[in-house]
């Protein structure tokens, strides 16, 4: 009985998942830039990133990911945050055919509501931008962001509650990112540009330094580099039929978030589109 545990451990990890284990700072993500500003607490198990005028700062996977799940829980930027960033993202690091799943937390004047951007790319091509107030202070506590990935759907999630769902439409000529593996980044950096209502809210520098938290680390996917063949395998979980599309509960929340929090979406932007991009047609 001892061999056969140790020959069934032996194959899942060879599938090349990281199903069940909760990530570490150090054991699974690097310094991207910026180590000074970057401050590990709790042993390892939580990360502080500090914007100043000196510098802002991001740390990266070690591994990339082919499909899975990436969650992460993150305290914002507290007080008066406008024309800061803060991002938990995917991306290929390919230069002109990148693919990137993108969360961006925009910083706002003390008292205003707290703006997700999430925008899609795949194989090169953006400009999906959509932006959703969110419905509680995510500086006054840790929360749950998450990236959902197979060969048919994203869902990005907030505390499990859906606010983005963007659906393999291949069939409409319309790319979706599945044949490159990405890495999982977090940054925060300040973007007074364009950031807090397209810019007219600045970065108040006599607040610095800003500071965001990050604790509970979770990769779950095909690592690479790694066996070239669990991508494609349909014993993943993640590809099961039960994650093909949102679940009742999830599309009754998906809609709430949508009729009550959504402020802005690139696909009924007339100024950008005079006809719907034809992704945009699909729904759930």
């Amino acid at each position: 009985m001892g061999r056969l545990v140790w020959v069934i451990g032996l194959i899942l990890c060879l599938v090349g998942l990281v199903k069940g284990r909760p990530a570490t700072f150090l054991q699974d993500f690097r310094v991207a830039w910026a180590e000074s500003h970057i401050r590990q607490i709790s042993g390892g198990n939580a990360i502080q990133l500090v914007l100043d005028r000196n510098s802002g700062c991001g740390f990266g996977s070690k591994y990339k990911y082919l499909f899975g799940r990436v969650s992460m829980k993150i305290k914002l930027v507290a007080g008066d945050s406008a024309g800061t960033v803060t991002a938990f993202y995917m991306n290929s690091d390919t230069d002109n055919l990148r693919d990137e799943l993108d969360f961006e937390f925009l910083g706002n004047r003390s008292g205003q509501p707290y703006t997700v951007q999430t925008n899609v790319f795949a194989r090169g091509k953006g400009d999906r931008e959509q932006r959703v107030n969110l419905w509680f202070d995510p500086s006054a506590d840790f929360h749950t962001y998450s990236i959902f990935w197979n060969h048919r759907i994203i869902i990005f999630a907030v505390d499990e509650i859906p606010i983005r769902v963007y659906k393999n439409n291949e069939a409409r000529g319309v790319p979706f990112p599945k044949f490159q593996p990405m890495a999982v980044y977090s940054t925060l950096w300040e973007a007074d540009d364009w950031a807090t209502r397209g810019g007219l809210e600045k970065i108040n520098w006599s607040k610095a330094p800003f500071y965001a938290y990050y604790k509970d680390f979770d990769l779950e996917g095909c690592q690479v580099p790694g066996p070239a063949s669990c991508a494609s395998s349909t014993n993943n979980w993640w590809e099961g039929v039960a994650y093909q599309q949102l679940s009742p509960v999830q599309a009754a929340r998906y809609h709430w978030v949508r009729a009550n929090h959504m402020i802005y979406d690139y696909c009924t932007d007339k100024s950008r589109h005079s006809v719907a991009p034809p992704e945009c047609l699909a729904g759930i």
